[in-house]
C-alpha cells in the first residue's frame, strides 16, 4: 500500500490550484463582454471598415478647460467620484489576474526545473545563511523590476488615451486575437518563441560579477531564457489588461505576474530545506503547459467577438461561441485522461488523484454549457457569452416576464437605430430606445424622467447589470412603469450620415461613428466616459440625482431610482 508523503501533497496542491486558474479564466475571469448574431450573412474583409472615435482621455482633458460652461459642479464631482471608487477595485482585479497568471507561468518546464539550480546557487555562494537570504531577496526584486519597467514601457508607448480606447477598437482586437492564437499554439507545442540565444549568452556572461550587478544580469537571464514559456502567458494577461483600458494596467499586472514568480525563488532560498517537498520536474509541466495552451485559444474568441459585435459582422453567434468553448473542454479532458498527446508530452500510465479531480472540474464545465445551446441562461458565464438575442434556436424564448402594457407605449412606433442593436442583450419586458431625441419626446408624451444606460457592446459590468440587476422584481417593475428607458452605446462603429457627422467641442475631432457620438454626450454632459453610467433627466434633459455606475446590490439600485422617480415628481 502506497503511503502519502509531502511531496504527494505538494504536488496535488499545485494542481488543485492549476484547475482553480483554469476555472476562473476560462469560466468566469476573462473579463469582459460578448455577442452575436442579427442573420445569416458574411461580411467580406474588404467591406469593413476601422474607424477611429474621440477618445476619451482627449474628451476629458478637453472638458477640463470647458467643463464650466456644460455641466454643474455636482453632476461633475459625482462622476468624478464614481471614477475614483471604481478605480482601485479594478487594478485590484488586475494585479489578481496578473499573479494568477504568474503562478501558471512558473509551474511551466521553462520556470520550475530552474529552482532547485537557482536556490542551490544562492545557498553555496552566499556564504552565511544572512547573506544567502539578502542576495534571494534582491533576485527576486530584480525580477519584479524588469516585468514592471516592461509593464510601465507598454503604458508610455500607447499613452493612457490609446489604452482606454483598445477595448473597442476593432483592429487592436483582431490583433489581439490573432497573437492569442498564436501563443496558444505555441503552447500546444507547434513551435517555440524565444529570444535570440546571444541576448541570452551575453545575459549569462554578465551574471558571473558579483554583487548587484551581477544578481541583475542572472535575474535578467531568467526572464529571457525563460520567455519562451512565459511570453505567451504575458501576452495572455497583458492582452487582458491593455483591453480593459486602465492607464496603469500593464505595469500593474506585470507587478502581479512577477511577484509570482520571484516569490517561489526568494522563499526557497530563504528555506531551502522545503524543497524536498516540491514533485520532480517531469511530464506533468508539459501538461501544465498544453492546459494553458488550450486556456488561450479559447480566451482569443473573445476578442474575436468584441470586433464580431462592434462592426456588426453578424456571424459570431452565442452558440457557436459556446460551441468552439466546449470543443476546447473536451479536447481538455481528452488529453487529461491521456486520450490525445502532444509531440512533447510522454506516455501517461496512470491518472493521478489531482489529475481526476482537474479532469472532473473541466468535464462538469464543460456539461453545464451544454444547454446553453439551447437557449439556458448560464447566468454564472452570461457576462462574457454573446447574449441571448444572437441565439438561433432559444427554448427560453417563451419563458420570462411580460413585455410593457399598453398604456406605456407612445405615438412612435419606429425606433430608430432598432434594427442596428437588435443584438444587444434584452432584458424581457423592458421597452429600450436608442435615440436621445426621440427618447425625450417618448418623455413628453407619457410624463415620464429617462433612465439614460451608457452602455457598450464589449461592457462586462453592463452585461452583470442586465442579468442580474435588472431581472429583479423592484428594479423591473420601476424600470417597466416608471421610465422610459434609452440605451446608448459608446462603441458602436456604424458609420454616421455625412449630415449627421459633427465637429466635437472638446476634443476637435469629427464625429463619424454612432458610438462616437454617444460618448462624446457622455463627457460633454456628465464629465464620464464609465460603462455603464446610469443618469436619469426629465423632458428638458436636466439631471434630476447625481449619476450612477455600476452596483450589483438591486437594493440599492432601487434607491437609486426611486430617488430619481421623487425627483422628478417634486420639479412637477
Amino acid at each position: 500500500m502506497r503511503s502519502f508523503n509531502n511531496r504527494g501533497y505538494t504536488k496535488a496542491g499545485l494542481f488543485f490550484l492549476l484547475a482553480f486558474f483554469t476555472f476562473l479564466l476560462i469560466g468566469v475571469n476573462p473579463a469582459k463582454a460578448f455577442q452575436g448574431k442579427k442573420a445569416d450573412t458574411t461580411v467580406s474583409a474588404s467591406d469593413v471598415q476601422f474607424t477611429d472615435i474621440p477618445t476619451a482621455a482627449d474628451s476629458i482633458a478637453a472638458a477640463k478647460k470647458k467643463e464650466q460652461k456644460t455641466a454643474t459642479v455636482q453632476t461633475a464631482a459625482v462622476a468624478a467620484n464614481a471614477a475614483t471608487s471604481e478605480a482601485p477595485k479594478s487594478l485590484w482585479q488586475i494585479f489578481l489576474a496578473g499573479f494568477l497568471g504568474g503562478f501558471a507561468a512558473f509551474l511551466l518546464p521553462c520556470v520550475y526545473p530552474m529552482l532547485p539550480l537557482t536556490v542551490s546557487f544562492f545557498t553555496k555562494k552566499g556564504g552565511t545563511r544572512a547573506h544567502a537570504i539578502f542576495q534571494s531577496l534582491l533576485y527576486g526584486l530584480c525580477i519584479i523590476f524588469i516585468y514592471v519597467v516592461f509593464g510601465l514601457i507598454i503604458t508610455i508607448a500607447f499613452g493612457p488615451a490609446a489604452l482606454n480606447g483598445l477595448a473597442t477598437n476593432g483592429i487592436f482586437n483582431f490583433c489581439f486575437f490573432v497573437l492569442l492564437i498564436v501563443f496558444g499554439i505555441s503552447f500546444l507545442g507547434a513551435f517555440e518563441i524565444t529570444l535570440p540565444s546571444s541576448f541570452a549568452n551575453k545575459l549569462d556572461e554578465n551574471s558571473d560579477r558579483g554583487g548587484l550587478v551581477g544578481i541583475f544580469f542572472m535575474a535578467a537571464t531568467l526572464v529571457v531564457v525563460s520567455f519562451s514559456c512565459t511570453g505567451p502567458a504575458i501576452g495572455l494577461v497583458l492582452v487582458d489588461a491593455v483591453s480593459k483600458g486602465e492607464r496603469l494596467a500593464p505595469a500593474v499586472v506585470m507587478l502581479g505576474f512577477s511577484l509570482a514568480i520571484a516569490l517561489p525563488f526568494t522563499l526557497f532560498a530563504m528555506f531551502p530545506s522545503a524543497l524536498k517537498s516540491l514533485p520532480k520536474s517531469g511530464g506533468w509541466l508539459n501538461s501544465v503547459k498544453v492546459i494553458l495552451g488550450f486556456i488561450e485559444i479559447g480566451f482569443a474568441l473573445k476578442f474575436l467577438s468584441n470586433v464580431d459585435l462592434a462592426y456588426h459582422w453578424n456571424w459570431f453567434d452565442r452558440e457557436i461561441f459556446l460551441s468552439l468553448w466546449i470543443a476546447i473542454g473536451i479536447l481538455m479532458v481528452l488529453y487529461l485522461i491521456g486520450k490525445i498527446k502532444f509531440s512533447h508530452d510522454s506516455d501517461l500510465g496512470y491518472l493521478s488523484v489531482p489529475r481526476t479531480f482537474i479532469t472532473l472540474i473541466i468535464l462538469a464545465f464543460v456539461v453545464y454549457m451544454i444547454p446553453g445551446l439551447w437557449g439556458a441562461p448560464l447566468k454564472s458565464i452570461s457576462a462574457f457569452l454573446p447574449p441571448l438575442s444572437t441565439q438561433d434556436f432559444d427554448l427560453s424564448s417563451g419563458t420570462g416576464a411580460a413585455a410593457p402594457a399598453a398604456a406605456n407605449t407612445s405615438s412612435i412606433k419606429t425606433k430608430k437605430y432598432e434594427d442596428l442593436f437588435k443584438r444587444l442583450p434584452k432584458v424581457k419586458g423592458i421597452d429600450d430606445w436608442y435615440d436621445y431625441d426621440q427618447a425625450i419626446e417618448v418623455a413628453k408624451q407619457l410624463h415620464k424622467p429617462i433612465l439614460i444606460d451608457f452602455t457598450g457592446w464589449n461592457c462586462v459590468n453592463c452585461r452583470q447589470m442586465e442579468n442580474n440587476v435588472f431581472p429583479n422584481p423592484e428594479v423591473l417593475k420601476l424600470l417597466q412603469n416608471e421610465f422610459v428607458m434609452l440605451q446608448l452605446v459608446i462603441d458602436d462603429k456604424t458609420e454616421l450620415a455625412a449630415s449627421d457627422q459633427t465637429k466635437s467641442t472638446y476634443s476637435g475631432k469629427t464625429i463619424t461613428t454612432l458610438g462616437s457620438k454617444w460618448l462624446d454626450l457622455e463627457i460633454t454632459k456628465y464629465q464620464s466616459n464609465a460603462q455603464p453610467f446610469y443618469v436619469i433627466i426629465n423632458e428638458k434633459g436636466e439631471t434630476l440625482v447625481p449619476p450612477q455606475g455600476a452596483t450589483h446590490d438591486p437594493a440599492e439600485f432601487v434607491t437609486y431610482l426611486e430617488s430619481g422617480i421623487a425627483a422628478y415628481k417634486k420639479g412637477k
